[in-house]
């Protein structure tokens, strides 16, 4: 048996005012929250044991997964007091852990949506014999990552993190955000203070000689970080692009959920989700959007790559295009919001009132 680590502690301060009252990885992506997803597709790799590292908002998730076994999982919690980064958060769960010293653990960021071959980077640290081996994927632009250089066999040969000169960019390879540790190392990180493995574990690792080894897995791999990201990431999941068995329903353009009222001649298109006992007025078009439980959506609205947060009424005929409005808000008839605009949760917007983007 794999058991694995799941670091669940951010503040989600990027997707902000969606994390307000919601932790990250429980705001809802394709009708179920993100971290569900997780923790299916950990258990259709062969992981029975997982410990949640937790900390903003701890007390939201044993509640909603209990022990896990609906999930066919055991699952145990573990909180911060205070923030204790990636490395820190890892070795404060160690004692929950149930490997032996040479045994994987598997570890997951919590904002990462992706179509990793879960046993194969499992079978890859097997095989080469690594101490960490890494989930590396490729990406146009790595600017905004940490870059993992690795030689002709995979091994890791540096860790330099967000490069930003055409001469430091010397691979299109970056860490992401999974790892198989063997549990010694675990162990070797020091207890009770933060510690990054971005900047201090794996760099140190490297320069006392350890192995490291990367696997490049390149299927489907998005960092759910932003707002917009993030409503991208619930879209592909319902259109089939990213996969996970959590998905409740079947793949394709819509996905309405119980409870939920369409009037017969909205259009909802693009991956676009539609909450428990939400209500798509008549003539609304929806395209990749989230809209979460008990939201209203007045007639003739047009909406496209937003997030309408849980309770939020967005007024008739109202036009938004990558927009987040939080749990609670109201945005009243005949406003335009665009290009990144967020409306605070329980904000009041009157009508015709706003007509404008982030930058102006």
């Amino acid at each position: 048996m794999t058991e694995a680590i799941l670091l669940v502690g951010g503040k989600g301060t990027r997707l902000r005012p969606l994390t307000v009252h919601t932790p990250k990885p429980m705001i809802p992506a394709a009708g179920v929250p993100f971290l569900t997803h997780q923790l299916a597709r950990a258990r259709a790799a062969g992981v029975e044991h997982i410990v949640l590292a937790t900390s903003y908002l701890a007390e939201v998730f044993e509640p909603y997964f209990g022990d896990g076994s609906e999930l066919g999982l055991h699952l145990e919690y573990v909180t911060e007091v205070e923030p204790l980064g990636t490395g820190g958060a890892i070795r404060n769960v160690a004692s929950r852990l149930r490997s032996g010293p040479d045994d994987p653990v598997l570890i997951f960021n919590g904002d990462i949506l992706t179509g990793l071959d879960i046993r194969a980077l499992v079978d890859t640290h097997a095989s080469s014999g690594a101490d960490v081996s890494l989930h590396l994927t490729r990406v146009p632009d790595p600017r905004a990552f940490g870059l993992v250089p690795t030689d002709a066999d995979g091994r890791v040969q540096a860790f330099l993190e967000k490069p930003q000169t055409p001469e430091e960019i010397v691979t299109d390879q970056i860490n992401a955000g999974a790892y198989v540790f063997r549990r010694s190392v675990i162990d070797e990180i020091p207890a009770g203070r933060p510690v990054s493995v971005e900047r201090e574990t794996f760099p140190g690792l490297l320069s006392s000689g350890a192995h490291l080894q990367g696997m490049v897995d390149s299927t489907y791999w998005l960092d759910l970080g932003t707002p917009q990201a993030f409503v991208r990431g619930s879209a592909d999941l319902v259109q089939g692009r990213a996969p996970s068995p959590a998905v409740p329903g079947r793949c394709g353009d819509r996905l309405v959920l119980p409870g939920a009222t369409v009037a017969p001649d909205a259009k909802l298109t693009g991956g676009t989700v539609v909450g428990e006992r939400a209500v798509i007025g008549a003539g609304a078009r929806l395209s990749g959007t989230t809209v979460l439980a008990d939201a209203v959506i007045e007639p003739g609205a047009v909406i496209t790559d937003s997030l309408i947060g849980a309770g939020a009424v967005v007024g008739a005929r109202c036009v938004l295009a990558g927009a987040v409005v939080g749990d609670g808000a109201r945005v009243g008839p005949d406003n335009e919001l665009r290009d990144g605009v967020r409306v605070w949760c329980g904000a009041v917007i009157p009508g015709a009132a706003l007509r404008f983007s982030s930058d102006e």
